[in-house]
């Protein structure tokens, strides 16, 4: 095979970063690859725009299926993100024989199972490292260099948009308001990042990693999903009293045939190896039950970091076909390893921090103490702020393990009582895994 004809549907951030790395890294691709990876043709439907890229000599097309139907072309490159129009051109392309590369995790975790089972009647394979945590390889890591073990534990920062956001509460004391205006503003976050901080785009990317660890594809609604809108500066500035630091995580714990699978902010210790990622930066923690822990970190998004993970699965394509791979098979292996069953969360117990807003009167205490008592609720901590002439003050705990579906009904009877001015705050905590 002289070269690997490649189409890109969409020059958006990540499809300038993926030409770019194939223009400019030309030769170091062709001498990792083993023959000229070459872009015969770009589709976006604005054709005009400057991306600041050297495209002399490369077509450029607003319809995608002139990609598609190109007898020359073999892998097609989804990068315009979506599940609509994408879906149609990833399914028209693997009918037709085409290899599939895509960073479109929305794509993957709802239509994941059925275009892996189209790409294994086609024999041609679908690409999805850029689909998680951008620049970091992790696709590859779970897939193949982790293939041996089975993942007891994932603990994952997958949004840089709600760590950046996270960090810039913590550090400077600022609204989530505010940060989120200047996040946008600074061109970290869509405007609104709803997807980012409500933790969807989070739980599409747990999902393709469950996928990739136990062999089964699950769907969105069996996973708990809770976003950081409600986090506040007070609420940072309580963690860091107690010893945490709060990230938006995505959670899986294995046990047996039961599987904890979620997404919410937590409360980790600050030695914790994740505690120190900050910014736009994701963090990966696993544990396999023979390898261990491991960490992986990086940046999670933006042009180049994604655009080289799009490159590495054209390299990876490439390699199999030049050394005369014919065969590809299902990359989650041939059956689910075994009948997992996604826990509801109200079965989970863990730790909590509860943040109260309460009148400061005698007796406050005591009644809400009280009835975390009666929901068999042990608390480890508490920190209540002075007294104040009018208004309210923080009443603030951390609990011993409890569960869930408890905490629920305690919550539910405090914030009915007339000392109580607010909905109480309530962030999970994790324990010491993985710290230092």
């Amino acid at each position: 095979m002289a070269s690997l004809n490649v189409g890109i549907i969409g020059l958006g951030t990540v499809g300038s970063g993926c030409a770019e790395i194939l223009i400019k890294n030309r030769e170091l691709v062709r001498a990792k690859a083993g023959v000229d990876i070459r872009i015969k043709k770009i589709a976006d439907l604005d054709i005009t725009r400057d991306r600041g890229l050297e495209l002399k000599g490369i077509p450029l097309v607003t319809e995608a299926m002139d990609i598609i139907r190109d007898p020359d072309i073999q892998v097609v490159v989804e990068l315009i993100g979506g599940t609509t129009k994408a879906r149609e051109y990833a399914e028209e392309a693997i009918t037709s024989g085409k290899h599939l590369v895509t960073a479109n995790k929305a794509l993957l975790a709802e239509a994941g199972v059925h275009l892996f089972e189209l790409a294994q009647k086609a024999n041609v394979c679908i690409g999805f490292e850029a689909s998680v945590a951008g620049g970091i390889p992790i696709i590859t890591a779970v897939k193949d260099g982790l293939c041996a073990n089975y993942i007891q534990k994932l603990l994952a920062i997958l949004n840089g948009t709600s760590n950046y956001i996270l960090t810039q509460m913590q550090r400077h004391h600022k609204s989530y308001q505010d940060v989120v205006q200047e996040a946008v503003r600074l061109g970290f976050a869509e405007d609104p990042p709803t997807l980012d901080v409500n933790g969807t785009d989070v739980c599409h990317k747990l999902l393709i990693l469950l996928a990739l660890f136990y062999g089964k594809w699950f769907s969105m609604d069996e996973i708990y999903r809770e976003g950081i809108q409600r986090i506040t500066p007070q609420d940072l500035t309580f963690a860091d009293e107690f010893g945490y630091r709060v990230k938006l995580l995505a959670i899986a714990k294995a046990q047996g045939e039961g599987l904890e699978a979620r997404v919410h902010p937590v409360m980790i210790p600050k030695g914790h190896m994740l505690a120190g990622v900050e910014e736009a930066y994701n963090g990966i923690y696993i544990e396999g039950d023979f390898v261990g822990p491991t960490l992986f970190y990086g940046l999670g998004a933006g042009r180049r970091p994604t655009g080289s993970a799009v490159v590495s699965d054209l390299i990876a394509i490439a390699r199999r076909l030049s050394s005369g791979q014919r065969e590809f098979p299902y990359c989650l292996g041939s059956q689910p390893l075994n009948n997992l069953r996604i826990k509801p969360i109200e079965e989970i117990s863990m730790p909590y921090y509860f943040r109260f807003q309460a009148q400061d009167k005698p007796g406050v205490l005591s009644k809400i103490s009280g009835i975390l008592a009666h929901y068999q609720i042990s608390i480890a901590s508490v920190i209540q702020k002075g007294r104040v002439l009018h208004g309210s003050v923080p009443i603030v705990m951390l609990t011993h393990e409890a569960k869930e579906s408890a905490v629920k009904k305690a919550i539910k009877e405090i914030d009915t009582l007339d000392v109580v001015s607010d909905a109480t705050v309530a962030i999970r905590v994790e324990g010491g895994e993985g710290a230092e």
